[in-house]
């Protein structure tokens, strides 16, 4: 699943762009509060991906037989970790920075540092792709097969979303016993019938019909991206030289 793309990620900044034009923006604002004299001011850390590394980790649930088995519903409890570190180390600076200075070196990095833009349109067709496979004759039928499997295994779901979603499974410090074996028997079922293939498969019909009613708009918004992208590369390469 990993190397699956539906047809809106031509469209839209991958993960690790996104992390690049954010880094070109922190480099930024290092530079503007050195200047303003506040040389050990550091961005605060990039956030782990706790959905893990490819957009297909977290779109249609637990696919990971290995995770499911010491996580159940949750992510790997390293990353976890990190994720919760990286949030305390961002919310408290230790630099003694002047947070006024900060925000006027914030706004005007923002005004000049390259950023990705968002599109109403890939939006609105990545939420209604979605929605619309929920309805869909194949998606309907592999989900009632699932829930047939999940059921005969003692677990009584609807849908695959039911399941992941169970209130009983929200609690993020807490990892059940009845947690780790619904999850399983999820992911044992999904394999069986093949559930995420079959989602995906409409979703990117989905997708390739809806794409066609707006491609010049998501074709402009794709060119935006990738000169903001070049011109992120170029500040960090900068930086890179002068180190």
């Amino acid at each position: 699943m990993a190397t699956w793309r539906l047809p809106l990620e031509a469209y839209t900044p991958a993960a690790a762009d996104i992390k690049k034009v954010g880094a070109a923006r922190d480099v930024l604002i290092d530079s503007c509060m050195a200047s303003a004299g506040y040389p050990d001011w550091t961005p605060a850390p990039d956030l782990p991906q706790l959905d893990g590394v490819s957009p297909m980790d977290s779109r249609y649930g637990v696919h990971k037989a290995e995770l499911a088995a010491k996580r159940g519903y949750h992510p790997d409890e390293a990353i976890q970790k990190e994720y919760d570190a990286a949030v305390s180390v961002g919310a408290v600076d230790s630099s003694g920075a002047d947070q006024k200075v900060l925000m006027k070196c914030a706004r005007d990095v923002d005004a000049k540092a390259p950023q990705l833009k968002k599109s109403a349109s890939a939006s609105q067709v990545d939420a209604d792709s979605f929605r619309q496979s929920l309805k869909d004759p194949a998606v309907v039928d592999v989900f009632a097969r699932w829930s047939s499997c999940m059921k005969s295994k003692g677990y009584n779901y609807a849908t695959p979303k039911d399941a992941h979603d169970d209130p009983q499974f929200i609690d993020k410090n807490v990892v059940t016993d009845l947690e780790i074996k619904t999850a399983v028997a999820d992911v044992a079922c999904r394999k069986e019938h093949r559930v995420e293939k079959v989602w995906f498969d409409v979703e990117t019909r989905l997708q390739q019909q809806a794409i066609k009613t707006d491609q010049l708009t998501l074709e402009d918004l794709k060119k935006t991206n990738r000169e903001s992208l070049i011109k992120s590369t170029s500040i960090l390469s900068d930086v890179e030289n002068h180190n």
